[in-house]
């Protein structure tokens, strides 16, 4: 059998396994049972995506965010897991692209979207609690100032990313980073 075939195989059977493929059918990812030292199961994250936006619009850094805030650093998915959440959410229907922020994608929830939370609001409510429960459990002062870096890093790479920038607006930004600097030294 050509190779082309076996992947295509594999894949059919992984879609067969998926608890999103079949689109509106029992639980789909959310489980009321913990492993150990992990709180998300397979699945899980697309719906927390989704009820994070079904909160509010939030683009991907507001997501990543979420997560860190909602388990007190515990867990803060990269912009490699959630850009392409955000994609498959979108693909499946289940958000659109809202009007926000310049150079910044915000989803909001569509009414599917809406409707699949209903149906799976308990799951949901599970993996909540074992957010709230790591975030009880952790030190947040480090992941605090790791978000803080991070912050910074991303506001950085967005500026640079949008237009020239002067040899002034550099110098500015210069100048605050090593003002900031020499205030924490100073703390």
């Amino acid at each position: 059998m050509p190779r082309h075939h076996h992947v295509h195989a594999r894949l059919e059977e992984h879609r067969s396994r998926d608890p999103w493929a079949s689109h509106m059918g029992g639980q789909r990812g959310l489980h009321s049972r913990h492993r150990a030292g992990r709180f998300l199961e397979h699945g899980d994250l697309r719906f927390l995506v989704l009820a994070f936006i079904a909160e509010q619009p939030r683009h991907g850094y507001e997501l990543i965010k979420q997560f860190e805030d909602r388990t007190g650093g515990a867990y803060r998915p990269s912009p490699g897991v959630i850009y392409p959440t955000l994609a498959l959410l979108e693909g499946e229907g289940f958000i659109r692209p809202a009007t926000g922020e310049a150079g910044r994608k915000l989803f909001e929830a569509t009414e599917a979207g809406r409707e699949t939370l209903k149906a799976n609001q308990a799951g949901i409510d599970a993996v909540f609690s074992r957010m709230a429960e790591a975030a009880e459990g952790s030190d947040t002062t480090r992941p605090r100032i790791a978000r803080a870096m991070t912050n910074l890093g991303m506001a950085l790479q967005q500026r640079l990313s949008r237009r020239p920038i002067t040899t002034d607006e550099i110098d500015r930004i210069v100048s605050m980073i090593d003002d900031t600097a020499v205030a924490i030294e100073k703390t």
